[in-house]
């Protein structure tokens, strides 16, 4: 019976293979794979039968058969008997040779199971096959397929009958006409030839050891002389390919004399195939095997084919290989394999032949001869060991080559003679001369090269040179002694500066080794190595390439470190001092990048480092000559200006440390004779040189620099200094620039002590006559001589007693520079740089008399203030580097004002002082120019902030001119530019605690008024007039709170000043401050207007000035208090919608509470009093009337919102709380779905323009508004806010949710204004008795929210709440009996313990609910499952036994409701029922028998919140189905936060429900096929997957409560789903039924 119905289920699996999904066919397959584990002979026989009985099943549906036979013949090969393998050896050949054409995929998979079969049963498959395999007669392409695929995977069990099968198949090549099958010949005889060698490799495990190679020989050279005759000749391309494939591996087994005879014609017929197929590598790996097999036999006729291989072999290597074609790569090194076995075999000729090509104009030629060079030297070292002369000899051409494809094969050959001691030999020192030339190369930016590109970025070959040099020095041992110390040579040429780093850390690594080796290894030894740089040459080359640590992959560490270890050849001296010195500087590099190194920080360590070094040799004749090779480098760094200027200083460092005052004279006329004075690097290199110099040699320095004035070499007359007697006047301007420079310099770093009583004397003697000059450079460099010098002063011991009596000549001087800069432009940091001197001059003695101090003011101004601003778009234009190059220029000239100025004020900081510098400043900070004005408020910012950090005020004094200064600045706090804005708060916060200190405040007091200035500013960002205007008035509250009595009266004149400002923001900001003042200060200047009321609205109109318009504003209060109702009926006349000044007007009525309460209860009893819309009936037929809004109402709305928008409301709107919050919430439920009257709807869009507010008239959206904006102003932002976060006031509006947007609201006020509710409640009760519908919903959704809460429980409302809610079960209106069931539900929430109190009256409330008749959408039935689950943890159990199985059955049906809440809430409430099953256990536990498969098939549910209730239900179901592991499987796997692997899942469960209930079983698949029919696709799959899973755990004692028969009947049916998942399981199930069966 298990047999038939195994059989069965294989069939009905067979018979799904013409399923057109894959994923189907794929699980089909899987699934007779897993019967066939179970029963692998009763499948193979069961496939077999299938296969047999239809014949007409299409090949494709068969291979799906075949190929699960070939697996389970694979998995249970060692369990199979003799007769089931006969029964599939018998099929799978029938199947392979059924059709006489070949059919690739289905022959495929009936020759792969005879393969399969053969790995056990050899000896049968053969008997089968050669049945099929008949002399004389062509056998079928599978079959010889089959025997060379058998000889792969059996070797041993198929090369005995090897021979047979040649001798059979011999006759048979002459019979082949078809392509196809001379391929599948040659696939043959190239496996079997590869089994054969595979065989005769392994003979000491073969069964039959006496096998020879002779055995196959002659049958193998028979079949040679076909393949190579006959068929080689073909046209076709992939049977020559074929071909050749099998020649390869035949050609060992041929005979050797045959070989060595057939040698002349088959090396030239595989040559001849390169020219006729593109794609080699099957040629060349053929050959390559025909080459070893004729070395292998000691042939001689290769001696003769030598060339016409080395001729076509050649091309090969020559043609590059593409990456991403891996059989060009294949080829390539396949063809390096030829050249190997050549080489080994004629090493002269092959040398012969490719050294030549290293001549060719070629360059993939020339590549392609160094590539075959690497490999033969490599592969072939004990033939080439006595040619390595011969070799490197050959080399020469090819290191000249500039092509960057054949220097990287060099460096590749380089490599490899290095690895094959060749650079030991004579002319290895080229090689490596050339690697490291190689790493010099400049690694440029990476270019993008079009894909075609044939050469190599040259940073590629200098990479891969600096790797190969890194590797030769530390992996290659034999290079130790060649590269140390050679390497040292290329050190200091520079040339070679980019291979600085790399040859560096070889150096420190060899160095380092050699140290090990023993103490004094390391040494340099000069007598050995006449070529090596001295010790002087070595250092000062590392020490300079330091100061440029990060260039050429940071070289400053590579050259410290090698620096360090190579102190004992530079001195004996250094050894303590560099080891404790080096590392910091090396760290020093590594801690910092590129951009965060201060460049000028880092030099004076080095120059630190230098000093140093220079003392501890403390050797006057070792400086000398490292001074002196220092002077020698100079030139070699022509090309690299910051290394030379860097070299400048420490020539100057090292001249210091000289004992040899004539030396010291003679180098610094050699740097003055050898200068390139026209590079600006080098005119401040030696500049500074002199200057460091001049710490320890002044009378030196300044003599030879009295020489060179005196030489008259800048009136080109001969002299000492006669050198220069053929230079060009512009050279004699760049001369005279460096020689001021280079008393500046002197001025700096000399002794202060010696250098001051020189200053005037010897040093501005000589610079005095060089001012009358116009070039610029030597203008700057007499600016920055000065500034020097000035410096050099101010920094004296003795700076006070020093009178410098030039000063004020100086500062004329630089004026005189100032003003002749050109107004309209700055392209030089001339005046930056004058200003900056001016800085450092006005400080020194004798002070400035006023009209120089005056001219020089206002000189600077007008050079910088007037300057115009920089155009990004211009700028945009041009080079970036010189925009941000000028924007910086504009910067700093900036700051250097900002210096100056604050130099000038520090000698009269005294408001008098401050008073005259903005007598200066004042006309630039009015200016009708922004970028003027930017600049003048900014300058004015950083003076009073300087002012106020100096100010030291000893006795309190006024501050007399407090209210024009705050006048100047304030106003600008609403300046068109933000800048402006920002600047002028600044000065207006450093004004008032200027004055603070003067009242007598300590300058470290912190005052909040003025501190809150700053927290100010930020308002002051956007250019937004509201947002302005209102920080300006905090500000002008602020400077009124601290503005002493007797400045207000001239701030406020000034202030008026301010209106005619050319800025109307400042002026209208002036306006602002000027009323905000008058309101902080008290009613003295207050205007009476007792007329306005008639003009307002129209001077508002006319005049669109924000300060006509806050005056206007104030003297509406004022009518109001003296005519409220007036004033109401007249603003309530005004056309709908208001227009802003209307609403404006209606603000101002808020300010103050008792009237604006008294106003707020005559609105409220306008809207109130009025019906709230009326009914008007539609013209068109049949449709319904309409309700259009009351004007009256619409108006007082409107009003009501406008006033409670006014902050000063609040007390009044909290005064009246209650009646605003009902009054508004009953307006809002009655504009539900409310139209304007069609005047109004029309005078809407008229008035859609500037002039009107940005509020719509359309009644429910006016209603809501108007209640948020009571909210805010009583105090409840928090719930407007917590409505808003919900989405509350939306579904308010909207007719269909209006009672969810209630029920947020009520939640935010039980949560936020609880305290408020007794009174609200109070007067909404008597709305639920409401003839209106909306009016009763609104309030019933209110209360029943409000039972969520405690709060309604901790303010007694909750009794009479309940029993209202309870009334309204019988309401006409089948929302209000929904919210009241919602609302008894929310009990639960608010005040669990009435629940039990009340638990019998709620149960049966909410059971009546369920009932509900005039329910058609089971809206009712919904909300009493959700309440009653709400409900039920709060109840007596007592209270539910009575009614749980009525409440289980009743809620049944909705499991598998289309509509998701329904499922939802009904799995939710049964989840919540478990708690109560404990007295009605054993009916209880059927009822969860019931559900549980619905519940898990749910998890599969298409709504994620249906899942979830799943998940809760099962959880809940878990403790009462008395099964422990079940239990923990569901509290684990089902938590709400855990994603679920449902198939994985589904095992599990099925496994413990069989474990416990195995007598459930047949219950449970029977439920499952209900589900076949879901209309939900993945509840259909999960069904099946459920019955396989249970399937696949029940014992075996349980199984026959399975009807099988209706089982496997269903699961076909459902095999016919359109849904391919489904299939899918379906599919998968039939697989496991074989547990059952």
């Amino acid at each position: 019976m298990a047999e038939s119905r195994i059989r069965r289920l294989s069939t009905t699996l067979m018979d799904a293979t013409t399923d057109k999904d894959p994923l189907v066919q794929e699980q089909i397959y899987n699934a007779l794979c897993h019967l066939g584990e179970s029963e692998p002979e009763e499948i193979l026989h069961a496939c077999d039968e299938y296969l047999r009985q239809h014949d007409k099943l299409a090949f494709p549906h068969r291979v799906i058969i075949l190929k699960a036979m070939e697996t389970v013949v694979k998995n249970n090969i060692a369990l199979l008997d003799k007769s089931t393998a006969k029964v599939v050896i018998f099929l799978a050949s029938n199947e392979m040779t059924k059709s006489k054409e070949v059919v690739r995929e289905w022959q495929q998979a009936a020759s792969d199971v005879l393969v399969a079969v053969g790995q056990r049963f050899i000896n049968k498959v053969m008997e089968e096959a050669l049945t099929k395999f008949q002399p004389g007669i062509l056998p079928h392409y599978f079959v010889m397929q089959t025997f060379a695929n058998l000889s792969v995977s059996n070797v041993f069990g198929m090369v005995p009958f090897l021979n047979s099968i040649l001798g059979t198949m011999l006759p048979m090549l002459g019979m082949a006409k078809q392509d196809h099958m001379k391929s599948v010949f040659c696939y043959a005889l190239q496996h079997f030839s590869e089994s054969i060698q595979e065989y005769l490799a392994n003979l000491d495990q073969a069964p039959d050891p006496t096998v020879r190679k002779d055995t196959f020989s002659n049958e193998i050279f028979s079949a040679y002389e076909v393949l190579f005759n006959s068929w080689l000749q073909h046209r076709e391309a992939k049977l020559r390919l074929a071909v050749v494939e099998a020649i390869g591996p035949m050609s060992y087994l041929m005979p050797s004399e045959k070989l060595e005879e057939q040698l002349p014609k088959l090396i030239p017929g595989i040559l001849a195939l390169y020219k006729k197929h593109a794609e080699a590598f099957y040629i060349s790996k053929s050959l390559c095997q025909i080459l070893e097999a004729s070395v292998n036999i000691g042939s001689r006729s290769l001696d003769v084919q030598l060339d016409s291989l080395l001729g076509t072999l050649h091309p090969q290597i020559c043609a590059p290989a593409d990456p991403s074609i891996p059989l060009t790569v294949k080829n390539h090194t396949e063809v390096l394999r030829c050249f190997t076995v050549l080489a080994c075999s004629f090493p002269d000729r092959v040398l012969a032949f490719l050294l030549p090509k290293l001549e060719s104009s070629n360059e993939r030629t020339r590549v392609g001869t160094l590539l075959i060079m690497r490999q033969i030297i490599n592969s072939a070292s004990s033939q080439m060991e006595i040619k390595k002369p011969f070799i490197l000899a050959s080399m020469k051409l090819p290191l000249q080559d500039s092509n960057n494809k054949v220097k990287r094969a060099m460096v590749q050959v380089i490599s490899a003679m290095a690895h094959h001691g060749y650079l030991e030999q004579p002319g290895g020192e080229l090689m490596l001369e050339y690697l490291i030339r190689q790493c010099a190369l400049p690694s440029d930016p990476p270019r993008k090269q079009p894909p075609d590109a044939d050469d190599l970025a040259s940073d590629s070959v200098q990479s891969i040179s600096v790797n190969t040099l890194f590797l030769l020095s530390t992996t290659v041992d034999r290079m130790n002694n060649v590269l140390w110390p050679y390497l040292l040579e290329f050190v200091t040429p520079v040339q070679f500066t980019n291979a600085l780093t790399p040859l560096c850390k070889s150096l420190l690594y060899l160095a380092t080794k050699k140290q090990e080796e023993g103490e004094n290894a390391s040494l340099i030894r000069y007598d050995l190595n006449a070529n090596l740089p001295s010790p002087y040459a070595i250092t000062t080359r590392l020490l300079v390439v330091s100061s440029q640590p990060y260039v050429g992959d940071c070289r400053g560490t590579a050259a410290l470190c090698l620096l360090n270890v190579l102190h004992y050849s530079v001195h004996p001296a250094l050894d303590q001092l560099w080891s404790k010195k080096v590392p910091p500087l090396v760290e020093y590099i590594e801690e910092n990048t590129e951009k965060s190194l201060c460049q000028k920080e880092w030099e004076e360590k080095l120059l630190l480092f230098l000093q140093e070094t220079l003392t501890a040799v403390s050797d006057n004749t070792w400086i000398c000559q490292f001074g002196t090779e220092m002077c020698k480098q100079l030139n070699s760094y022509n090309g690299f200006p910051l290394e030379k200027n860097f070299l400048y200083k420490c020539i100057g460092t090292t001249l210091g440390a000289c004992i040899s005052k004539d030396l010291v004279q003679k180098q610094l006329q050699e740097l003055l004779e050898t200068a390139r004075y026209h590079e600006e690097a080098e005119r401040e290199g030696l500049a500074s040189c002199f200057g460091i110099c001049a710490i320890n040699h002044l009378e030196e320095t300044l003599a030879k620099l009295e020489d060179f004035v005196r030489s008259d070499i800048f009136k080109k007359s001969v002299g000492l200094f006669s050198i220069f007697k053929d230079r060009s006047d512009n050279e004699v301007e760049k001369i005279k620039s460096t020689l001021i420079l280079c008393y500046g310099y002197v001025a700096v770093y000399a002794p202060k002590e010696l250098v001051l009583s020189r200053i005037e004397a010897d040093i501005l003697k000589n610079v005095f006559q060089y001012f009358n000059t116009k070039d610029l450079t030597l203008k700057l460099c007499l600016i920055r001589s000065i500034c020097m010098i000035s410096q050099a002063i101010y920094n004296g011991v003795k700076c006070g007693d020093f009178v410098f009596s030039r000063k004020a000549e100086l500062v004329a001087q630089m004026v005189e520079f100032i003003k002749a800069e050109p107004l309209d432009s700055m392209r030089t940091p001339l005046r930056q740089r004058a200003m900056i001197t001016c800085t450092y001059l006005v400080v020194l003695e004798p002070h400035l008399s006023d009209p120089d101090r005056t001219e020089l003011i206002d000189t600077c101004l007008a050079s910088v203030l007037a300057l115009p601003p920089l155009d990004p778009a211009k700028e945009r234009d041009g080079h970036v580097t010189d925009a941000l190059h000028k924007e910086m220029l504009y910067g700093d000239t900036i700051s250097a004002l900002k210096d100056l100025l604050k130099s000038l004020l520090q000698r009269n900081l005294t408001p008098h002082g401050l008073q005259d510098m903005f007598a200066h400043l004042g006309p630039w900070i009015k200016s009708s120019k922004e970028h003027e004005r930017q600049r003048a408020v900014e300058v004015s910012a950083a003076l009073l902030d300087f002012y106020l950090g100096k100010l030291n005020v000893s006795t309190v004094i006024p501050f007399y001119n407090l209210g024009v200064l705050i006048a100047l600045f304030s106003p600008r706090c609403s300046d068109s530019l933000a800048s402006v804005r920002q600047y002028a708060v600044d000065c207006v916060y450093c004004l008032l605690y200027i004055q603070l200190c003067y009242e007598g405040f300590a300058r470290d007091h912190r005052d909040e008024m003025v501190e809150g200035l700053k927290a100010l500013k930020k308002g002051l960002e956007e250019p937004d007039f509201t947002v302005l205007f209102h920080t300006c008035n905090n500000i002008a509250t602020v400077i009124g709170k601290r503005v002493p009595p007797d400045q207000l009266m001239s701030l406020l004149l000034a202030m008026f000043e301010g209106l005619a400002d050319p800025d109307k923001n400042c002026s209208r900001a002036a306006t602002v401050m000027i009323n905000s003042l008058l309101k902080e200060r008290g009613g003295v200047l207050q205007e009476k207007v007792p007329d306005i009321m008639s003009i307002i609205h129209s001077k508002l109109q006319e005049v669109d000035e924000e300060h006509v318009r806050k005056a206007a504003q104030q003297t509406v209060y004022i009518l109001a208090s003296q005519h409220k109702s007036v004033v109401v009926s007249s603003l309530l006349g005004s056309s709908l919608p208001f227009d802003s000044h209307t609403c404006t007007m209606w603000r101002s009525l808020a300010t103050e509470p008792t009237l604006t309460a008294q106003i707020l209860e005559q609105l409220l009893e306008k809207v109130n009093r009025d019906v709230p819309y009326k009914e008007s009936k539609c013209f068109l037929l049949g449709s319904s009337s309409e309700r259009v809004a009351t004007p009256l109402p619409l108006a007082a709305t409107c009003a009501l919102h406008e006033i409670m928008s006014a902050p000063e409301s609040g007390a009044a709107v909290l005064g009246l709380y209650p009646q605003l919050f009902v009054t508004l919430l009953l307006r809002v439920s009655c504009t539900v779905g409310v139209q304007l009257p069609k005047n109004l709807q029309s005078r809407e869009r008229r008035s859609a323009g500037p002039g009107t507010a940005p509020r719509t008239l359309e009644p429910c959206s006016c209603a809501v508004e108007t209640l948020q904006a009571m909210l805010a102003r009583g105090g409840s932002e928090e719930v407007a806010r917590a409505v808003g976060r919900a989405g509350g006031w939306e579904l308010m509006a909207s007719a269909e949710r209006h009672h969810d947007g209630i029920a947020a609201l009520a939640s935010a006020m039980a949560q936020h204004a609880g305290p408020r509710l007794p009174l609200i409640v109070k007067n909404l009760m008597p709305t639920l008795n409401s003839v209106l519908d909306n009016q009763r919903i609104t309030t019933t959704a209110f209360l029943a929210e409000l039972l969520n809460s405690n709060v309604v429980n901790d303010l007694i409302l909750l009794e009479t709440m309940m029993d209202n809610m309870t009334g309204r079960q019988k309401d006409p209106c089948m929302s209000v009996r929904m919210l009241a069931l919602r609302g008894l539900g929310n009990i639960s929430s608010g005040a669990p313990e009435k629940v039990r109190k009340h638990g019998a009256k709620l149960l049966a409330s909410m059971v009546n609910g369920m009932d509900d008749k005039d329910d058609p959408h089971n809206l009712v039935a919904l909300e009493a499952m959700s309440s009653l689950s709400k409900l039920l943890d709060h109840v007596e159990e007592r209270d539910v036994q009575s009614m749980l199985l009525h409440i289980a059955i009743r809620i049944r049906p909705f499991f598998d409701s289309e509509q998701p809440d329904l499922r939802k809430s009904s799995i939710v409430l049964f989840g919540n029922l478990t708690k109560f099953s404990d007295g009605n256990c054993e009916v209880f536990f059927e009822q969860i028998l019931n559900g549980l498969v619905t519940l898990l098939l749910h998890l599969q549910d298409p709504k994620p919140e249906v899942v979830k209730a799943c998940k809760f239900a099962l959880r809940m179901c878990g403790p009462n189905m008395g099964c422990e592991g079940l239990c923990d499987m569901f509290l684990n796997h089902l938590r709400e936060d855990r994603s679920l692997h449902y198939g994985e899942f589904m095992n599990n469960v099925c496994k413990h429900l069989m474990q416990s209930y195995p007598e459930m079983l047949n219950r449970l698949i029977l439920t499952n096929l209900f589900y076949f029919k879901s209309n939900w696709v993945d509840i259909r799959a999960a069904a099946p997957m459920f019955i396989g899973f249970l399937v696949l755990h029940v014992d075996e004692d349980h199984c026959q409560q399975v009807d099988l028969d209706q089982l496997i009947s269903s699961l076909n049916l459902l095999l016919k789903d359109p849904a391919p998942a489904v299939r899918v399981k379906v599919a998968e199930t039939l697989g496991r039924l074989v547990r059952v069966l």
